[in-house]
Parts: structure tokens; sequence; C-alpha cells
């Protein structure tokens, strides 16, 4: 009963959570409506004013009643703005254009022109919503709940207060909420959410679970072994929230370029208003005017150059396509950490991958065995699988697997892992050495040299050369196509890092048609080849990324241009350190990644023309006196809607 008690807070807490969700998303409902009916309302009063034959006084009643129901948070805001110093925005332009029509009493000038931009503010908050949804859909992997099971009985409580090695329970159709062990049960994960793959995957007992998949079929016992800040859905939502924080090179020109535009265009406007009328009272200078016009209608003329000059087709649709792109790139399993990277993949020049795991599946299996000095197969796989009873690398798992025992961990004592070169170890009093050829060379063994095909590792036994076990790797069916297909994308250099000898490197290069290959190498080294490669760009601007598997490459992914860990589910160190984080173990996503950021790039700079060379065409034939405020209001909002059109389509690819 006392254990009950203790999640009570916790359990409050949490309903308070869901509660104060459900008020926000409740709240901008609401306030959608009422938006709504303001335009509604608005209209109809509006309407009212065009239609019937009113005096005067009746007329601009209506009119400012209706310019009041619909625009009133636009002056609000320019107000607002003014007293805080961010005088030159599109409410201020809209308001000095709307207010300067009424002054010379264009009124319905004034009220379509106000009327026509919220409804395009309306549609580009409904744009933008959906883009920032494409992208946060990951935020509805987080389960709002889980099971714990206490004592006999289970309890439903937030997340965040689930410890490591507590018991939870996962219904069919409910969010694996944490990390961990599946300790019973047999089912079929949904992993889309984070994978981008339709094809479920099948659980059984003693397999990793992730949080953010959905529990298809069966009911499932998971031991926790991650807390809910640490776990996978934690991080990923953590990234994907904050993507939109690092801005491309071109948003941050676009923003700045509206800083300086919007006061030129003021004053402008304000030049074409009066410098007109002035020159005109110049005896000299008349003979200039076709005929004379009065003070009102050049006023007239800049306040329609002030509506066709507002840079909202700009500044709202070139975030919007940077968006999409990162919306795109969510639902295919990747996760790009700021536009700023989705932009940089442009400028890819050469790409520098990792091998095992990246390439090749990482998946080994032992294909023989061979001895020496009279030492047995199952010596040697026996003293081999206990030295490396205490490593996680897939090699020693690999060798673990081959023999048919288990590994008896307190034979082995002494246990130093050597990185780069293998492990030293005592098991049952005798002193085990496994890796490869360097540490053989390190601790002075005479041993043969092996020219096969594969992943050699060594075993001493007494400072006497045993043997060694020959494992191999298959390479992945996708590499060779992604290779070729990123040639053809323009890729200049491919190269390929590993700590597998140089006999195996070139053989796994020559298969896949890789440029270049540094082999044998270090850790370190792998970073010391990578800052070579930066130090002797020719172009600064032509970048270099790399692409690891995540788990010891995270100081590579963190010096190149652009770091891409692959198939990084579950793996801490890739998603902190890489730049985009590609949720499958795919090589064909990194070529994915690029086409989309081609493809972003491409309806950016479709927008940028678009806005710029309707406005300017629209502006001289303002300025001219051809324009009225009709046209004024398309080249705002309607050049407005057709760059957020055009950048919605980004969300809509299929195909690439």
């Amino acid at each position: 009963m006392n254990e009950g008690m203790d999640f009570k807070p916790n359990i409050i807490e949490d309903n308070a959570k869901i509660i104060c969700k459900k008020c926000e998303e409740d709240e901008k409902e609401e306030n959608l409506k009422k938006e709504l009916v303001y335009l509604v309302t608005g209209s109809l009063v509006y309407a009212g004013a065009l239609i019937l034959k009113l005096p005067f006084l009746w007329e601009l009643s209506l009119f400012l009643l209706s310019y009041t129901i619909i625009g009133w948070d636009i002056v609000w805001k320019a107000i607002r703005n003014i007293f805080r110093g961010e005088i030159f925005d599109e409410n201020f332009l809209m308001t000095l254009a709307t207010l300067g029509a009424f002054a010379i009493k264009q009124f319905p000038e004034a009220v379509a022109v106000m009327l026509f931009f919220k409804v395009g503010e309306l549609f580009q908050d409904m744009a933008l919503d959906h883009s920032r949804r494409s992208i946060k859909s990951l935020v509805e992997i987080r389960s709002d709940y889980a099971n714990l099971k206490v004592g006999n009985d289970i309890k439903r409580v937030d997340p965040e207060v689930v410890n490591v090695g507590d018991i939870i329970i996962v219904n069919p159709g409910e969010k694996i909420p944490l990390d961990g062990v599946v300790i019973d049960g047999l089912s079929m994960l949904d992993t889309s959410a984070l994978t981008g793959e339709s094809i479920p995957r099948r659980i059984k007992p003693g397999d990793e679970i992730l949080s953010g998949m959905i529990n298809k079929t069966g009911l499932l016992t998971i031991r926790v072994t991650k807390r809910f800040k640490e776990s996978t859905v934690s991080k990923i939502l953590n990234l994907v929230e904050n993507a939109a924080d690092k801005k491309a090179p071109t948003e941050k020109f676009i923003t700045k370029f509206a800083k300086y535009y919007t006061p030129v265009v003021v004053l402008c406007a304000f030049l074409l208003a009066t410098v007109p009328v002035l020159l005109y009272n110049i005896p000299s200078l008349t003979p200039l005017f076709v005929h004379e016009e009065t003070f009102s209608e050049w006023i007239y003329k800049a306040l329609i150059f002030l509506v066709i000059s507002c840079p909202c087709a700009l500044v709202i649709s070139i975030p919007l396509g940077f968006f999409g792109g990162l919306g795109a790139s969510s639902r295919r399993g990747i996760l790009v950490k700021g536009s700023n990277y989705l932009e940089g993949l442009n400028n890819l020049h050469t790409i520098v991958w990792d091998k095992t795991g990246t390439l090749t599946r990482g998946v080994f299996r032992v294909v023989e065995v061979v001895t020496k000095n009279n030492f047995s197969k199952d010596e040697i796989l026996k003293f081999a699988a206990q030295a490396e009873s205490h490593s996680n690398h897939p090699i020693a798992q690999s060798i673990r697997e081959a023999i048919n025992e288990r590994v008896d961990i307190e034979k082995v004592e002494g246990y130093e892992e050597i990185p780069g070169y293998g492990i030293k170890a005592y098991v049952d009093g005798h002193r085990i050495l496994v890796g490869n050829d360097k540490i053989l060379h390190r601790e002075n063994i005479e041993h043969v040299t092996c020219n096969v095909e594969g992943t050699v590792i060594h075993v001493v036994i007494d400072n006497k050369y045993a043997g060694y076990i020959l494992i191999s790797d298959e390479i992945k069916e996708d590499a060779k196509s992604t290779i070729q297909k990123l040639k053809e994308l323009g890729i200049k250099r491919q190269i390929m890092f590993t700590g597998d000898n140089e006999k195996i490197a070139r053989s796994i290069s020559q298969k896949l048609g890789i440029d270049k290959y540094y082999a044998e190498l270090l850790p370190q080294q792998k970073v010391e080849k990578m800052e070579e490669l930066m130090e002797n760009k020719v172009n600064k601007k032509e970048l270099i990324a790399f692409v690891g598997d995540g788990i010891n490459d995270a100081p590579v992914l963190m010096r190149s241009d652009i770091g891409i860990a692959m198939g990084a589910m579950g793996s801490d160190a890739a998603i902190e350190a890489a730049d985009i984080v590609l949720m499958t173990d795919e090589p064909s996503k990194v070529y994915e990644s690029i086409k989309i950021a081609r493809k972003t790039k491409s309806i950016v700079w479709q927008n940028i023309i678009l806005a710029l060379g309707v406005k300017v065409s629209f502006l001289v034939i303002g300025a001219l006196g051809v324009a009225t405020m009709w046209e004024a209001v398309f080249a705002d909002v309607g050049v407005a809607l057709l760059a957020i059109l055009n950048a919605l389509r980004i969300l809509r690819i299929k195909n690439l």
C-alpha cells in the first residue's frame, strides 16, 4: 500500500501535464475559431458597406467598423512594436498603407487590403503549422504514461518517474515508453515513427527495445535500461524540437535583407508621395509632367507602393521551405539537426565512409579457425572467447557465439582492452593475447603472415602463437548502388576509413567503387586523417561529410563539416555528436538526404525569384500609377500564398 502511495504525486503531476497540453490545444483551436468569426463578421459588414447605398457618415462608419473588426490586432501589433523599437515590419506597412488610404477617402481599398492581408496571414499560419507538424509529428512517439509493475499491481505513471531496473508492461496497441530489454512476451513492433520503415519488427525475450516503437500484437514485459531523459525518444524529441533554431545561411540572409529592405521602401514611398508635388511647383520642371496630379493621388500611389513592397512572401515562404525539407527528411527516418546542415548537403564535395557497420553489415561470424604450434581449434576458440568476455565489439560477440558453451567470466583476470590492437587478459592462469597483427608486433610474438580475405584475429597463449580466427563481414545490399548514385549526383570523392588490414580495405573499396581508402587506422588516426582532409580543401565552401555507425566514431563525426550517424537508434554518442542522424543502417539514406536537400534548395530559390520578380515588376508599375490597390493586394498576399503552396510541395515528395 505504501508503495502505491509513493506514486500518487507523480500520477497527479502526470494528469496535470496531460490537462495542460489539452488546454493548450483547446486554446489554439479557440483562437482559430475567434479569428474566423472576426473575419466573417468583418467581411459581412464590409459587404454591407459596399452594397448598401448609404449617406457618407454611415458608409464611413461601416467601413471603419469592418476595418476595426478585421484588423485591430494588426494595428495594435504595429503600435506595440513601435514602442519596442521594432518599427519596420509587415504590421507597420499594412497599418500605414490602410490608414493612409482612409485619409484620402479610399475606404473600400483600405478595408480590402487589411482583409486580404489577414486571409493571407491565416493561410500562412495554417501552412506553417502543417509544416511544423510534419517535423514534430515525431512528438507523437512519446507515450504519456508507463504501466509500472509494483508488486502484483500495475500502476499507470509518468514515464519520467520510472527508474532503471523497473519492470513495465506494454499492452498491444500501446507505445513503448522507455528503452529496455524484453523479459517476457512475443510481439511485432511498428518502428516506422523512428525509422520510416513500414515493415514490422519481430521481438522476443532478450531483445533490446526502444521507446517510440508501437507494440502491435502481444503483451510485453520489459526491464527498463534507461531513464526517460536518457531514452531514445527523449533525445530524438529534443533534437527535432531544436532543429528550427539552427538557421540556414539563406534564411539568415533573407532576415537581414528584410531588416534593411523595409526602411528603404518606406523612404521610397515617402519620396514618391512628396517629391513629384514639390517638383511640379518648380516652374522650370513643370513641362516634364504630362498633367498636374494632386497630392492625394501621389499619396495613393505611395500607399500602393507600400502594400506591394511588404516582404511577407520572402520572410514566410523561405523558412517554410526549410521546415518542409526537415519534415520530409524526418518522415524517412532522417533527422537533421538544423536547416543549416540541410543546406550544407548541397555543397558536399567529399563523403568519408566508415567501413564496419556502415558499408558492411557489422554482423560477423567465424568462418575458419587455423591452428599453429600443436594447439587445437577448441582451445583457441575457448581462450579467445573468455578473453573477449568483457568486450562489446561485434567481433568479440561473434567469437563468443562460435563456442557451444557458456563463457565463465570468473576465470578472467587482468582484463585490458588496448584500442586499435586487441585484448590482453589472464584466463585460468594463462596469459592470453587476442587481436590484430599489430598486437603481435607490439608483444614481439613470432607469427605467420595471413594472406586471406576477411578479418583475422590472432590468438597467443602464454607468449606462444596459437593460430588465428578468420571472421567475415558482408557488404550491405544497397552500398554499391548508393556509391554509384552519389557519383552521379556529383559527389567528387568518396573515401573509406577502416581499422581492418590493407587487403580487406582494398577488396571492399574495389567492390564498391570507392575512390580512396585508409586502412589499419586507430580511432585517433581517423580523426587525424579527417583533419588532414579538412586542411587540404582547395575550396573552403566544398564540405566534407563523415558517415559512421555512431558507436565509436563520435570524434570524427564532430570534426567533419557534416557528421552523419547511421543506424543510430539507441546510440547516445551518435545522437549527441552527429549533425544528421539516420535511424536505419541503409547507406541509401545518405543519397535520399542529399536529394531532399537539393529539392529544398530548388524550391527556396524558386520562391525568392518569384517573390522578388513579381514585387519589383509591380513596384515599377505602381510607382508609374498603372497599378491600383487591388493589384497591390495580389502582389503581396497573392504572391505569398503562391510561394507557400510551392514550399509545401517538398512535403509531398514520394520518389527521390
